[in-house]
Formats: structure tokens, sequence, C-alpha cells
């Protein structure tokens, strides 16, 4: 389909649940304030050799007595993370109860880095320790298997539409983004729930943990992760969900749904080098294929909204390639000193928080930066507070385990 013809592709709801708060006024207001989500967590103390204590948990309840208790009972934290976020997109969109949601109009695109953990240590212990069945269920497996949220929300909702769950590490949601705005654009459904979830546990920490990647500022949560900046010593595990309703344009014109903003590129790509080193060149491709796809300039991007997870090389390699398509000039800021790397999730917080802050007309500031690593490529950060900008154009990065590189573009919207 010529470029002129292809769908365009819209967000009519959204919502999410993160360390900060779960609904956007919460999670706005402490973006805007610098309080972050980060927390010692003193139950780690008995892992022998795990030498970080930091996480960012969510606190909030996660309510879905709403539903049947047989519908709930094959989900773990990780999905009923996603069931918060997506049933409150749902209805942010017009679609509580709504026959659309059923009757194979929505399809789904949702991703994460894992399954719930918990259930996976009983297996293990089970088969791996106890050489016994005794005491293990198959409902763990429904739970831990990797494309748990996917299966979940597919059941909890009745979606008969299109269904593709993505696990990528870092780069799930994103990409469950990305294949939602491409099911749209070539008519393989109008409607798409798109997002991705993580829940905190330690086995993720001590993955991390064992590459010498996290933070060990175990006595000063407050004061870590910090995302390009000299003092920062890595990255603090964090657990949420977003989901965003992805909509044809005019199938959400003649339906009346309120428009929120538009997906305008995607580009995904891989290093092609190492299974965890980041590669800048890489990176750097996917914002270029990213930006060629939405037929727009870097100098078009008044925001950057980068992964940076405040590890040592991943921050020098992403602030390299990100100077490299936009210069000094664009700024750039990152959530995950607010809510730590939510992994699989954070592709999804980011672009809701993205849209939110966009359409308010500020910019949010890195928790945590005050001090710019010379090792960096110079970049127009937001760090202190909130920056007031009127922007049209924003570009949301993540990058994940792999080499899997993605980047989407995302646009204010304006009728016409």
């Amino acid at each position: 389909m010529p470029a002129t013809a292809r769908r365009r592709v819209v967000v009519t709801g959204m919502a999410g649940v993160c360390a900060i708060g779960d609904d956007w006024p919460t999670v706005a207001a402490a973006l805007q304030s610098g309080r972050t989500g980060v927390r010692r967590i003193d139950a780690w103390g008995d892992i022998e050799g795990l030498r970080t204590r930091l996480g960012a948990p969510v606190t909030t309840p996660l309510d879905l007595s709403a539903h049947p208790r047989k519908k709930l009972r094959a989900m773990g934290r990780v999905a009923r993370l996603a069931a918060v976020a997506s049933e409150r997109a749902l209805a942010d969109a017009g679609l509580a109860g709504s026959p659309l949601v059923s009757d194979g109009t929505l399809g789904l695109s949702f991703g994460s880095a894992d399954g719930s953990p918990p259930p996976l240590v009983d297996y293990a212990r089970a088969f791996g320790i106890d050489r016994s069945t005794k005491g293990v269920s198959p409902l763990g497996y429904l739970q831990f298997m990797s494309h748990t949220c996917a299966a979940n929300l597919a059941q909890l909702f009745g979606i008969r539409g299109f269904v593709l769950p993505t696990c990528s590490a870092c780069a799930s949601a994103s990409q469950a983004i990305g294949a939602g705005l491409d099911a749209i654009r070539i008519g393989r459904q109008p409607l798409m729930l798109v997002g991705g979830a993580e829940e905190l546990h330690e086995i993720n920490a001590a993955i991390f943990d064992g590459l010498l990647a996290t933070s060990t500022r175990n006595d000063e949560p407050e004061r870590t992760p910090r995302p390009f900046d000299r003092a920062r010593d890595g990255l603090v595990i964090g657990e949420g969900a977003a989901a965003l309703v992805l909509e044809d344009l005019e199938h959400a014109r003649a339906r009346g749904a309120r428009i929120l903003a538009e997906i305008l590129g995607y580009g995904s790509c891989c290093d092609g080098a190492h299974l965890t080193e980041p590669a800048a060149a890489g990176m750097q491709r996917a914002m270029e294929i990213a930006l060629a796809d939405a037929g727009v300039t870097a100098r078009d991007v008044g925001y950057v909204n980068a992964h940076a997870t405040a590890t040592d090389v991943g921050d020098v390699a992403e602030s390299l390639a990100t100077n490299a398509v936009f210069g000094a000039d664009v700024p750039v800021s990152t959530q995950k000193g607010h809510l730590g790397h939510t992994l699989g999730a954070c592709g999804a917080l980011e672009a809701w928080v993205t849209i939110g802050a966009m359409n308010e007309g500020w910019l949010p500031p890195t928790a945590n930066l005050t001090d710019p690593d010379p090792r960096c490529a110079p970049l127009d950060h937001v760090m202190g507070a909130p920056r007031a900008a009127q922007i049209e154009l924003a570009v949301s990065n993540n990058f994940g385990f792999g080499g899997i590189d993605t980047s989407l573009v995302i646009g204010r919207w304006r009728e016409g």
C-alpha cells in the first residue's frame, strides 16, 4: 500500500500503574515534584551474594474484583498488572462493555520480559530439588509462561481479534505498540489494545546484579538510579504496566472517540553484535527508521524520551546515538529515575507519560540527574524541574537484550 494511502493510527485510550501511582494526575504530580518510587527492599537481605536491595514496587491495590474468580486464577501478578492497566485503558477509550471488545473488532499485542516468577520458582523447586510433583499446579505454568499477559487479557476481556504476544526484554512493550500500529495500518484490525507489564521479583534483580549492572546505593534509595549522571552506579528494577488503545482514525471518528495522540512511526532493528552490550549504531538506525516511517525529519522532533537505564555502557552508547540523530539541542529525559527500570513494561509506560505530558504542555525531568557524564555525548537534558514546552512530535526509545532496538514517533493530535 503506498505510504500516502496508509491508514492513520491514533490513540483513543490509555492507562498505567507504576511505582509512583496508578492514574495520570498522581503520576504527573510525582514526575513534576521529583517524588520517586524507589524503595529499599529488606526482604532481599537473606539472598546470599545479591548486592542490591533496591526496587520500585507498585504499592496501590490491583482491584479486579469485578471479574469472576475463574478468570483470575491463571493470572500471576504480571498478568494482573496488565489487566488493571488494560481495563482502565479500554474504559478511557469509551469501550467498557462495548461489543467491539469481543466481536473480533479489537485485536491485542502485549508484552513482558517474563511471566510471573513465583510459580516458576515453585516448579524449579519441585522438579530440581524435591523431584516431586506434589503441590505443583498446572495453573502455575499459565502464570509463568512467556505469553501469560496476552493470553490472560484475551480470555479476561473475550478478545477474538488478532493476538500477538511480544517477549523481547526491555523492548517488549514498544514492539507490542509497533505491532499494533502495523496491524491497523494494513487493515488487519481497526482497534488494537497494546502495552506491556512486568512484576518486581528478586530473580530479575539478581540477573542484572550478576551483570554488575544494578545500583547498590542501598541506604539512599531516593538518590538512585541516576540516568546519564556522572555518579550513576546502575539500574533499579521496577514494576508496572501500561496499555494504550490504538485505532484506525476513520473508525475512531465514526464512533465519536476522543483522540489523544497519533502514532506516526515505528522503527525496530537489531545490533547483531552482542547479547547484552548495547551498540550506538543499532540505536541510531532504529531512530532513523522510525523517522522515515513517520515521514518526518529529526528537526521536526521536539522531545526524546530516552531509554537511559543508568548503566555505565548503555547510557554512553545511547547518548552517542541520540546526538548523532538529533544533535545537542532537542530536550531529552527518561522516567527511569522515577519508576526504576520496568523491563517489558517500560515502552508502554514511557509512551503513556510522553503523550500525557505533551498534551499538557510540559516535559518531565530525569530524576537524580544533576551532573551529566562528560563521557556521554552532549544532550539537552531536562533535569531538576519540568520544562514548559509546546511540542508537536516526540520520539520514545527502548533498547533490549539481544540488541533489539525500537523507536516510536508520537504526534500531538490536531484536527484536520
